[in-house]
């Protein structure tokens, strides 16, 4: 008599099956905070040689919501950096409009090429300061880490 050799693998499979559905589901992540970042970090560097538009992403980690989020931040510049000389800002204002759907929104800044002197404070620091929802500003925890932005000319 031939035996079914597949028989004993489907029973342990529905066997598995039905006691994986027993099991309580992972409360899905909902907290909702506003972040800025770049490669995962909260600084950058940019050559003092360099021609180019920097992108820095103000990111809005939340549900999905029909709600519009306004997020205002701060531009500190050290004194080693002047304005039309080093850097211009493009991004006009100092607020961000997450509009439903939008979840990272760009800060941008063009370089100029031009020495900088290294004893002086040649850091543009971008800093999240607050939103019109009350979501939390900076990565859930006590160190509110990329709440703020260092980009440093070199």
């Amino acid at each position: 008599m031939k035996r079914n050799k597949t028989l004993p693998y489907l029973a342990s499979f529905l066997m598995l099956l039905s006691t994986a559905c027993g099991l309580e589901e992972i409360p899905p992540y909902d907290l909702k905070f506003v972040h800025i970042m770049m490669n995962e970090s909260s600084s950058t560097t940019v050559s003092s040689k360099a021609t180019m538009v920097g992108t820095y992403n103000v990111y809005l980690s939340s549900p999905a919501s029909t709600e519009t989020v306004t997020v205002t931040y701060e531009i500190e510049v050290g004194d080693g950096l002047q304005d039309g000389r080093d850097y211009k800002i493009l991004t006009e204002g100092n607020t961000l409009t997450f509009l439903p759907g939008i979840y990272d929104m760009p800060i941008r800044v063009q370089w100029y090429p031009n020495p900088v002197d290294p004893e002086k404070d040649n850091s543009i620091t971008i800093r999240l300061i607050s939103n019109d929802k009350g979501y939390d500003i900076g990565l859930p925890g006590p160190d509110k880490n990329q709440s703020v932005f260092t980009i440093t000319k070199i």
